[in-house]
C-alpha cells in the first residue's frame, strides 16, 4: 500500500501525529488540540475515518463533538465499512480537500483491508501530499507505518511468535509502530519486530502520548506519557534466522531511547534531540 519518495523514506510533505490510545477526551487534550492545530485552527477541514471500529458512527460522533468544541469549522465523519463504499468517488471527493484525516481506534487489519488500494486511499494519499496531517489513535497509529503489528503476547520473553506482522499505510518508511506500549507491557515484541529488520527503526507510544512526525523527519513528543525508540541497526547478533518460532531470542547491542514531553528524535539521525521550551 506504501508509496515512497525518492529518498526511500516518508511520503511527504504531510506530517504525522501518532497517538498511542486512550488520548485525554475531558481534561486539557492536549494531543487532540494540537490536532486541531496542526490541521489549520479554525479554518481546519478535518474527517474522521472511523473504518477501524465496530461502531463509526458512536466513535466518530464523539471525535467529532471534540474536534468541534475545539474551534474546527468543518468536521465530517467517514464510517467506512466495506470496499465498495471505499471506492465510491463520492467518499474519495470528502477528503480530496481535508487538512487534517483522523483514523481512529479499533482494529488495524480491518481499516488497511478496507481501504487499502481504494479510491479512498489515494484520496488520503493526495491530501497528504498536499500538506494535510493525518492522525491516527491506538490501531490507527499502528497502521502508519509500512510494517505494522497486528497481534502478538505482550507478557512473553522475545521470540518470533511473540507478534505478527503486516502491511500497513506506509505513511512513515523504515519504522514500525506499536501502541498503549508501557500500560500493555510491549517492548517484548518491538524487540523481536526489530531483531527481524534491524534497519526499520521501532517506535512504541504510551497512552495518552503522541509522536509527531515532520515531512523532514524531525520528531516531538507531546502527551503526558513517554515514546519509547528501539534501535536495532548496530545490533551485534542475533539468532532470530535460525530460531523456531518459540525459542527465546539472543539480541545483543540494541540501542534504546525513552522520551517525555519536550523531546523529540531525528529519524534520518537516529538520535534524541530536547527542544527548546519558553
Amino acid at each position: 500500500m506504501s508509496e515512497k519518495t525518492a529518498d526511500n523514506k516518508q511520503l511527504a510533505p504531510g506530517s504525522l501525529l501518532i497517538i498511542g490510545g486512550h488520548e485525554d477526551k475531558i481534561g486539557n487534550c492536549v494531543i487532540l488540540r494540537k490536532f486541531v492545530d496542526m490541521a489549520g485552527g479554525r479554518d481546519s477541514r478535518i474527517v474522521i475515518v472511523a473504518t477501524a471500529t465496530g461502531e463509526p458512527r458512536t466513535v466518530g460522533s464523539e471525535y467529532k463533538e471534540l474536534f468541534s468544541s475545539m474551534g474546527a469549522s468543518a468536521v465530517t465523519i467517514m464510517a467506512i465499512a466495506n470496499r465498495e463504499t471505499a471506492n465510491q468517488m463520492q467518499q474519495a471527493e470528502i477528503i480530496k480537500n481535508a487538512s487534517g484525516i483522523f483514523f481512529t481506534g479499533g482494529d488495524q487489519l480491518r481499516l488497511t483491508s478496507i481501504l487499502g488500494g481504494s479510491a479512498v486511499d489515494a484520496a488520503i494519499r493526495a491530501a497528504f501530499r498536499q500538506g494535510a496531517v493525518i492522525a491516527g489513535t491506538s490501531a490507527g497509529a499502528a497502521a502508519m507505518s509500512e510494517t505494522m503489528i497486528v497481534g502478538g503476547n505482550s507478557n512473553d520473553t522475545p521470540k518470533k511468535a511473540s507478534l505478527s506482522m503486516a502491511h500497513g499505510m506506509g505513511f512513515l518508511g523504515e519504522a514500525v509502530i506499536d501502541q498503549h506500549f508501557a500500560q500493555r507491557g510491549r517492548i517484548n515484541r518491538l524487540l523481536a519486530a526489530v531483531a527481524q529488520n534491524p534497519h526499520v527503526m521501532g517506535i512504541g507510544i504510551d497512552e495518552d502520548t503522541a509522536f509527531i512526525v515532520r515531512p523532514d523527519r524531525l520528531c516531538e513528543v507531546v502527551g503526558s506519557q513517554t515514546v519509547t525508540i528501539v534501535d536495532g541497526k548496530n545490533i551485534i547478533y542475533s539468532n532470530i534466522s535460525e530460531s523456531n518460532q518459540n525459542q527465546p531470542l539472543v539480541i545483543s547491542n540494541v540501542l534504546l531511547h525513552i522520551l517525555p514531553a519536550d523531546y523529540g528524535f531525528d529519524l534520518n539521525l537516529r538520535r534524541p534531540i530536547q527542544l527548546a521550551t519558553n
